[in-house]
């Protein structure tokens, strides 16, 4: 059935300029125990740079998504950078979260060169609340877990964390992400050949942590970036990601079978989602059987937010959803209700990195 536009309901929880941030960037969102929408952000406080004075900052929502709430700053790390927000929630009801901090001076290009000391460059915290998100406890360091030696750039997610709900990996606690390694021959580590793609595991609720399947090939065609996740209905996780290289297209995706921990072949292209390079989002809806993928799809630059849904588990894909023409970059997906998808996403007028704009979908559109 066609749904006309007058159903599409769009708020905005992050607007740049606003609450003391220049710039609010790296949307992810959960859907609370109670009901609460939970949007996360970066609250970049100087300027619109990956680099800075940033912290990690949240609205809520206790009504689907029209409204929000008043900002709060989850984590901050002094002057310095907390960012990555990669929340998930948990069936006791708490929300873990993990986040990537360095310092303020320390860009992503300088990081991969090699030229940051290991305590300035990207290290790996977790925190929690029992609090449906009001309250959130002291954040504590996981690096020497999660990040292997020789490892430098590193990134969670960006976007949501899941929750195995199936097999004999229910429970655990998957987060997407990716990493660069140190160079070979007379290259910087700068090249997008370093680039590989990882998983940080918990199987007891956050409390302790692992590196589950690692994807490190330099081969310079395929080299994962920004991945995102979701647990299909036979137990498998679907993983994509962001390909900075030359393969066809600018995605690519693999599968796991063991909950996170390998994956059943490394990344492989996926051409039939067409977009610029740009960090993307995935979420299985359950009921219907669809998978969805957000993210911009004119091929060539970071606009024309789509939503596309698979039915055979992320072989193939489709539009279903087009938001608009305007600019738009990364996004997060949440299933909101039985009858409604939330698309958390950056998007403005003029540039992509306006706004962070929340829109209600209605999943008999997406079906």
């Amino acid at each position: 059935m066609a749904v006309g536009v007058a159903a599409y309901e769009t708020s905005v929880p992050f607007r740049a300029g606003d609450d003391g941030y220049a710039s609010f960037r790296i949307p992810a969102v959960v859907l609370a125990a109670d009901g609460a929408l939970l949007a996360f952000a970066e609250g970049r406080v100087d300027s619109r740079e990956d680099f800075g004075d940033i912290d990690v900052v949240l609205k809520s929502s206790t009504d689907g998504g029209r409204t929000w709430g008043p900002l709060r700053v989850v984590a901050e790390n002094g002057d310095d950078t907390a960012g990555n927000p990669a929340p998930v929630v948990l069936d006791s009801g708490r929300i873990v979260l993990v986040q990537v901090r360095n310092a303020a001076d320390a860009t992503e290009q300088l990081i991969r060169r090699g030229e940051v000391p290991a305590a300035d460059g990207r290290r790996v915290w977790v925190q929690h609340s029992d609090d449906h998100g009001e309250s959130w406890s002291a954040a504590r360091e996981i690096t020497k877990a999660v990040k292997k030696p020789g490892w430098r750039w590193y990134a969670t997610t960006p976007g949501h964390a899941i929750r195995l709900r199936h097999g004999p990996h229910a429970g655990r606690i998957v987060v997407p992400g990716n990493h660069s390694a140190a160079p070979t021959g007379s290259d910087t580590g700068a090249e997008g050949r370093y680039d590989g793609g990882h998983a940080l595991l918990s199987d007891d609720g956050g409390e302790s942590w692992r590196i589950g399947y690692t994807d490190s090939k330099s081969n310079g065609y395929i080299n994962a970036n920004e991945t995102t996740a979701a647990e299909l209905p036979d137990g498998r996780v679907y993983v994509n990601c962001r390909n900075d290289s030359p393969a066809p297209g600018t995605r690519a995706d693999a599968y796991s079978g063991d909950g996170g921990a390998t994956l059943e072949r490394p990344f492989r292209p996926q051409a039939g989602l067409t977009g610029p390079v740009v960090e993307g989002s995935v979420l299985y809806l359950g009921e219907p059987d669809v998978l969805l993928f957000s993210g911009p799809a004119d091929p060539g630059f970071r606009a024309l937010m789509t939503l596309r849904a698979s039915r055979d588990r992320g072989v193939t894909w489709r539009p279903v959803h087009t938001v608009d023409g305007l600019p738009a970059a990364y996004s997060d997906l949440v299933r909101i209700d039985r009858t409604h998808v939330g698309l958390l996403y950056e998007t403005g007028d003029f540039s992509a990195y306006t706004t962070i704009t929340f829109r209600r979908v209605p999943v008999e559109e997406l079906s």
